[in-house]
């Protein structure tokens, strides 16, 4: 089978997938005690990060910059992602905490950036959920679509290079350093240049793209729509169809 027969696919089995998916922007205290349990088990159980006591709540989850999401299947939620809007004047972000001076550059050169952190899966349901890494994933291009950023970043296992660069042409930005901060692994720092691969992610992967209105229910400010939604739909299968 060729390749782009094997991306379609892969595109067709993630589309049934997300017919069965909801997102939800996490702003009220039960659902974001839901998160953290989440995290705590997701990374105890991979020996992702040091974690002390059973939830995993950080002042970063409430700055306003910042954007929780729960990604549900079948009404429960199954993965979890934190987006940071960074720019010059907003600079609250994770991959600063460990590459500040790479990072700050950037700012300080004008450059806007998504920044992904606290990403969390259910270790239970992972193998049984096709395409489950891209649930989240999809989230972090519509942030980068949405605010219209220069750079996508990814504060990464080093291991887990290959898929970014595969996936969303990245390339790595820093020497990788070891046991750093509350990281018990290798970590490295990649970065995507946004205007330019966007349009190839898209063309490659269909399931990543999104309509305007829906990026808007998962990143519009309250004051603009009047209330959050309970849940957003994912409407990539849409634009396939058309």
């Amino acid at each position: 089978m060729k390749q782009d027969e094997v991306v379609s696919e892969f595109t067709n089995k993630l589309l049934n997938v997300m017919d069965r998916v909801e997102y939800r922007r996490i702003v009220n205290a039960e659902d974001m005690e839901d998160v953290a349990r989440l995290r705590h088990k997701a990374y105890t159980r991979h020996d992702v990060l040091k974690v002390d006591g059973d939830m995993l709540i950080d002042d970063a989850d409430f700055d306003p910059h910042a954007y929780v999401f729960g990604v549900y299947y079948e009404e429960a939620l199954v993965s979890t992602v934190r987006i940071h809007h960074v720019t010059p004047a907003n600079r609250i972000n994770s991959s600063g905490s460990i590459f500040p001076d790479v990072v700050n550059s950037m700012l300080d050169a004008g450059l806007t950036l998504i920044d992904p952190a606290r990403l969390a899966a259910d270790p239970d349901v992972f193998d049984d959920i096709a395409g489950f890494p891209y649930l989240s994933q999809r989230i972090v291009t519509m942030a980068s679509d949405y605010f219209g950023v220069d750079k996508c970043l990814q504060l990464i296992k080093l291991q887990h290079s290959a898929f970014y660069r595969r996936v969303f042409y990245s390339k790595q930005i820093v020497e990788p350093v070891s046991n750093c901060g509350t990281y018990d692994f290798d970590v490295t720092l990649l970065a995507a240049d946004v205007p330019v691969v966007l349009p190839k992610i898209y063309k490659r992967y269909p399931f990543f793209r999104s309509q305007p209105f829906e990026r808007r229910m998962m990143f519009g400010p309250p004051q603009e729509m009047g209330t959050l939604p309970l849940t957003v739909l994912p409407t990539a299968r849409y634009l396939a169809a058309a």
